[in-house]
């Protein structure tokens, strides 16, 4: 990076961030602090929901998820128009009925305390853990881009949207996030265009799919029947919809957003636009990835884009497998890239059988490459076992700071931090609003007056903070990053859902039978997760519906829930 870069990101992350604590200024009222005074139109909701869930993470790890696997990947968000409707339909009208400043709030009136603290404690469980997930994204584009220790930028880096997101509240995160998501849209794009430009001359987009699609990068849909895969149309569509309805209708990050909607129409046009765009934006950002995959087919990649791995194979020249093991990934990327020159120059001359034995060669040999990095990899390891090559999370960085010219770098790289500062100040703000309505002032001081209140809310978010920085801290992923924070909800997510799936709909469960299925199922999914190499997005629908199928055994049994629930209920 140079001035330019510097200039810009600087100019866009800051002038952001002040106008986001110069916009609430004045609102110094708990209502204002936690849900935005309740005066947000549906677009700005909208915007608001896709940069939450959008997080540096998405637009940092996704290219490099789609440049090593292809499509297949967007079959996880084939749920969420699903979940959105459903949330529209039966979660928001509940939500606004109540007036309530968390989701966990509902819980209490339909069912008790103890469920409401429940609900609650699993959120903050597993939405902390996420945070220290985001603030570990951006820090990994600071550390490559500046040369910084990891561990510094963590601290530096989380500190900051630490002070934006207490002295801002809900407010300053929501004004500010239609403009966040402006500069990450940019961004985007003009990567996108730019990595277009350089395909090699004679190379058209049509072809670039072409090669694309023969080493099975477009494969978006998988309708294999096996538990075991990944990533199908059925994982997708049933897991994923259990995923997605979960994360989006019982998370407090996501509710505290569309809550702030100026009335129930506004939230929802929010909640559809999302359930209409969803899935073109994450189609755009692995196609993204593919273009780069193409583009590398052509120039030279390195064996390891993660600059760790790279500094620590420079200092063992001396290996001579390792050595030789990087010798054979270059020559087989030659072989590739020639094979492909050639089978462009045949296809386009009209040589069809020249042109498919070129491109069957080039396949074998960029398949050969492959298998090469991931022997590297694990000889890497086997020398160095704090060495964790992990591609996905470094690709798309290293093509920036590598191919793109100043300025563009810069733009870039304020498009990953606008993404984290806004997933991070949206994690934060929902974790302290949780901790001081579900326990301070549930559990800690129930005459707390508004001020206490928000004074707590601010010291809660502060606390949350530096958990979230301890916990990136010790990061140790076996996974790439979008799958990381995929994987941590689907654990969580299907009990959570399961709660307020029997407060809407089955009213003969009461408060006792739910909590205690709730734990029952929450520690089947524990046992499951580490017993089994089932998807991961199976794990929300077994959660949720083991969970209730033992409340209504476990109501059987305790007897009739005489408590009346009728406006708790859809």
């Amino acid at each position: 990076m140079n001035e330019l870069d510097i200039a810009v990101l600087i100019g866009s992350i800051f002038s952001i961030a002040l106008y986001g604590m110069w916009h609430t200024r004045n609102r110094k009222d708990l209502d204002s602090y936690m849900r935005g005074s309740d005066h947000s139109p549906w677009w700005v909701i909208g915007l608001s929901v896709m940069a939450t869930q959008a997080s540096a993470i998405t637009f940092l790890s996704t290219p490099g998820q789609g440049y090593l696997s292809g499509m297949s990947f967007l079959q996880v968000y084939f749920g969420v128009p699903i979940a959105l409707i459903l949330i529209s339909v039966f979660f928001l009208p509940i939500f606004h009925k109540l007036n309530v400043y968390t989701a966990y709030e509902f819980l209490e009136n339909r069912f008790d305390t103890k469920t409401r603290l429940l609900g609650a404690a699993l959120f903050l469980l597993q939405r902390g853990i996420g945070a220290g997930l985001t603030i570990y994204a951006p820090a990994i584009v600071l550390s490559t881009v500046f040369g910084w220790s990891l561990q510094w930028t963590i601290v530096s880096s989380g500190l900051l949207v630490i002070v934006y997101t207490v002295v801002g509240g809900t407010d300053a995160v929501t004004v500010t996030q239609k403009y966040q998501i402006g500069i990450i849209f940019l961004g985007m794009i003009t990567a996108f265009c730019m990595l277009i430009g350089k395909l090699p001359p004679g190379l058209s987009f049509g072809d670039a799919m072409h090669i694309a699609g023969g080493f099975q990068k477009l494969n978006a849909v998988n309708f294999s029947t096996s538990l075991n895969e990944r990533y199908t149309f059925f994982s997708g569509i049933l897991g994923g919809t259990f995923l997605m309805l979960s994360y989006f209708g019982t998370d407090q990050s996501q509710v505290q957003r569309y809550i702030a909607g100026h009335s129930l129409r506004e939230s929802r046009l929010g909640l559809l636009f999302n359930a209409v765009c969803k899935i073109p934006m994450q189609f755009c950002i692995l196609l993204l990835g593919v273009m780069m995959f193409v583009f590398y087919q052509f120039e030279q990649p390195p064996l390891f884009f993660d600059s760790v791995s790279n500094k620590y194979m420079n200092t063992q020249r001396s290996d001579q497998k390792l050595v030789a093991l990087e010798s054979g990934f270059k020559s087989a990327h030659e072989r590739g890239k020639h094979n492909l020159e050639t089978w462009m120059h045949a296809k386009h001359d009209g040589n069809q059988a020249q042109a498919a034995s070129a491109f069957i060669a080039a396949a074998a040999a960029q398949q050969e490459a492959e298998e090469i990095r991931l022997e590297a990899a694990k000889e890497l390891s086997a020398k160095n076992t704090d060495i964790k090559a992990n591609n996905a999370d470094y690709v798309f960085i290293t093509f920036i700071l590598r191919e793109l010219p100043h300025g563009v770098i810069g733009l870039l790289i304020a498009a990953f931090f606008a993404a984290a500062l806004s997933s991070k100040a949206a994690e934060l703000n929902a974790l302290g609003t949780s901790s001081t309505m579900d326990f301070y002032k549930r559990v800690v001081n129930r005459e707390a007056t508004d001020g206490e209140c928000l004074i707590a809310t601010k010291a809660f978010t502060g606390i949350w903070g530096i958990v979230a920085i301890i916990i990136a801290l010790f990061a140790q992923l076996s996974e790439n990053l979008i799958q990381a924070v995929n994987i941590l909800g689907s654990i969580f997510y299907g009990v959570m859902l399961a709660l307020f799936l029997v407060a809407f709909f089955i009213r003969r469960v009461g408060g006792t039978a739910i909590f205690w299925s709730a734990l029952v199922a929450q520690t089947l999914v524990f046992i499951l997760y580490n017993s089994l190499t089932i998807s991961y997005l199976w794990y929300p629908l077994i959660g949720c519906v083991s969970c209730i199928i033992l409340s209504l055994i476990l109501q059987a049994i305790l007897g009739s829930n005489q408590k009346p629930i009728e406006e708790y209920t859809a």
